[in-house]
């Protein structure tokens, strides 16, 4: 079988995340630029292998497949790490939950509807929750370095991304609540037939 360029993308997003991980742990201004670039790299191959996909027309199972789980792994890791180590902390883990619990579920009616074979499109409110998603992480990921180039009087770069990912996981709750509601309604349809 051949790979073709989007899959290539998409699985070095997957192989990103040890190397991401092992980056997170350096000292200091190392430790917050390399997992930063790494993280925006990994989100740029997100729209990147998507738009060749569509582009030179080369969508496949196997990137439907691995695309969502890409983005599931790399978001699920940095979110974690941030709120090992604190960054995100107190009632800010909320935020972080919420849109963890949202990726598990999305995962799970994708796959319910998958049987009936039914697709879940993604909305456009979605893609603004992921661009604000990425960009909160990203932000979050640069730690010092970060607080010290984006600097306006109580506004640094770690309450921006903190800001941005209350946002993101407010939008998050509007859009699995979508979700789930087509997912239920195609569940009661499919029930109503037997």
């Amino acid at each position: 079988m051949k790979i073709k360029i989007p899959n290539y993308l998409t699985i070095g997003r997957i192989i990103i995340v040890p190397v991401f991980v092992f980056t997170f742990y350096l000292p200091g201004f190392y430790g917050d630029v390399l997992p930063f670039a790494l993280f925006v790299i990994a989100s740029f191959t997100d729209f990147l292998d998507g738009l060749l996909a569509r582009m030179f027309k080369e969508e496949s199972k196997l990137g439907e497949l691995l695309d969502p789980i890409a983005d599931k792994i790399i978001v699920a890791t940095a979110l974690i790490l941030l709120v090992m180590n604190e960054t995100i902390k107190n009632y800010e883990v909320i935020a972080a939950i919420i849109i963890l619990t949202r990726e598990i579920l999305i995962s799970g009616l994708r796959e319910f509807l998958a049987k009936g074979k039914i697709n879940l499109p993604v909305s456009n409110l979605s893609k603004y929750k992921t661009f604000l998603q990425m960009l909160s992480i990203s932000l979050l990921l640069t730690g010092e370095t970060g607080n010290k180039i984006i600097n306006f009087q109580d506004y640094n770069a770690q309450t921006i991304g903190i800001i941005l990912l209350w946002l993101s996981a407010f939008i998050t709750l509007y859009t699995a609540y979508d979700y789930l509601r087509k997912g239920i309604d195609h569940a009661i349809s499919e029930d109503s037939k037997n």
